[in-house]
Order: C-alpha cells, then structure tokens, then sequence
C-alpha cells in the first residue's frame, strides 16, 4: 500500500508533536510542521519532514503545502490544524487589535490552510480535515473570551465546511480536548504582556491571581491528561472507516458537552463560575 500521509501543525510541542510521534510510529509519512524555523530544524534533525507555516503568514502557509505536495507527489490524506494560542484577559481590557491577532493564527490561518488542501483532496477524491478545537470551543469560561471566540468561531467554520463536503469523500472532524499538558499557558505570556493593560484596568485586583496562575506553575491541572489522549482519538479520526463529526477528549469536555444540553443557559452559567 503507498504510505499515507499528514500534514500538523503546531508541532513545536505539546498536543502536535505527540501527534506527529504517534502517526510516524504507525508508518504514516508525518510533516510535522512548525512556524519558527529553529523548532523546523529541531524536528528535521528528529527524522521528520518539517516545513515552515506560520499561520500568520500566507507565505509560509502557501510554500509550506507546495513543500509537502513536492516530496509526495501531489497528494495529502489528512491536515491536522493544531497550532493555536491564548492570550487571558477579561474582555472588557481586550484591544481589538489583539482580537484580530488571534484571531489571524488560531481562525483565518487554519482556514487558509484548509481550502488551499481541499483541491488536492478533491484530485485525489478523499481526505481528511481534522481541526483541533477545545472544550473552549463549547462552553465560555472566564478569562479566557478571545481564545474562546476564536474556538466558536471554528467551531462554526468546521460545522458548515462538514456539511458541504458531504457529498464528497473528504471528511472534515473536530478534535476538542480539554485540560491537556502542554506549553499553552507559558506562550501565553508574551501576547498578555503585550496587549493587556492590567494595571489601568477596573479588574486590577482580579489580575493578581490571574497573573499568579500565569506566571507560575502549579503542577497538572485538575483532569489533565497527556497529550498522548488527544493522539489516540485523532488517530481514530484519521483512520477510521466513519468516523465521528466531534472526538471529545478529557472529563470536562464530556461533562460540558453534557451540560450544555440539558441545562438553560443561566444555570450553566452558575455551574461553569463555579469553577
């Protein structure tokens, strides 16, 4: 059989190396693509194929799927998008310069990527998106407002792209982990410190402990689980004959997906500011 094939992004570290780990472990051809080209060499030097895309760059994005069509000859059988950042701060204290530039890597970059692979899966007459959304991608939580918008947001986008490639053999799947371990919170402290006015804020008080837990590591969180988890249900999207429109992964996304059901929407409020 020809080796299959799968470009992710966001493999500097985290949920996206572990992924690219797993997929080469099975045999797949792994693309294992980061947006800072020291991390590109690093992987290179691991054995992977590891072209450049930073989603803030079309450039990159354009040259780095031509990277990936050269070395295979035209073809992909899955995109994982993964890379995504945060930047904490109530929304009230958000800039909308700071909204757009999240936005531009954890929305318009995957979307970007996305229809640039469609035509090669179409050629081909199958494939697989698979975006990696998140348990902020279902419910709110406080804090959290401009990568939350940016989760719906996919959320919304990956919804109808799945609709539409319905009469396609392309599939188009969520993966949406909850507290999983990574460096998500350390890269968060550059876009925080650029964008966020905290001390000129009316919530300066609140920011105290919002710094301390960004600033400081705490160990796991409560239900935290590996990276590996994430691995384990995408490689279940990847290969599987049907596979499912949304792959929960950890407690709290089952537990909110749940939730978000049964409950109205004040009382889901109640229980999510709870913590």
């Amino acid at each position: 059989m020809t080796q299959k094939s799968i470009l992710i992004t966001g493999c500097s570290s985290g949920i996206g190396y572990d992924a690219a780990l797993g997929f080469r472990a099975l045999g797949w051809r792994v693309f294992a693509s980061c947006r800072q080209q020291s991390d590109c060499d690093r992987l290179i030097a691991e054995g992977f194929d590891s072209p450049l895309i930073d989603y803030d760059d079309s450039v990159t994005i354009k040259d780095g799927l031509a990277e990936v069509m050269a070395a295979t000859g035209g073809t992909l059988d899955v995109l994982y998008n993964s890379g995504a950042f945060a930047c904490p701060a109530a929304v009230e204290d958000l800039p909308r310069d700071a909204l757009r530039a999240i936005f531009e890597t954890n929305v318009f970059g995957y979307h970007e990527l996305t229809n640039l692979a469609i035509p090669v899966m179409r050629a081909q007459n199958h494939g697989r998106i698979i975006n990696c959304s998140s348990v902020l991608g279902l419910v709110g939580l406080k804090w959290r407002g401009a990568y939350v918008s940016t989760k719906f947001a996919l959320e919304g986008l990956t919804d109808v792209l799945r609709i539409e490639m319905a009469d396609t053999n392309i599939k188009v799947i969520l993966v949406e982990p909850g507290p999983i371990t990574s460096d998500i919170r350390k890269n968060a402290i550059p876009h925080f410190e650029r964008w966020i006015d905290w001390e000129n804020s009316a919530r300066a008080q609140e920011y105290i402990a919002l710094k301390d837990r960004l600033y400081t590591d705490s160990g796991p969180d409560t239900f935290e689980l590996p990276a590996d988890a994430v691995t384990k249900k995408l490689i279940h999207a990847a290969t599987a004959k049907r596979p499912k429109a949304r792959y929960y992964v950890t407690k709290p996304t089952y537990l909110m997906g749940f939730l978000r059901r049964i409950l109205p929407t004040r009382l889901l409020d109640a229980v999510i500011s709870m913590g």
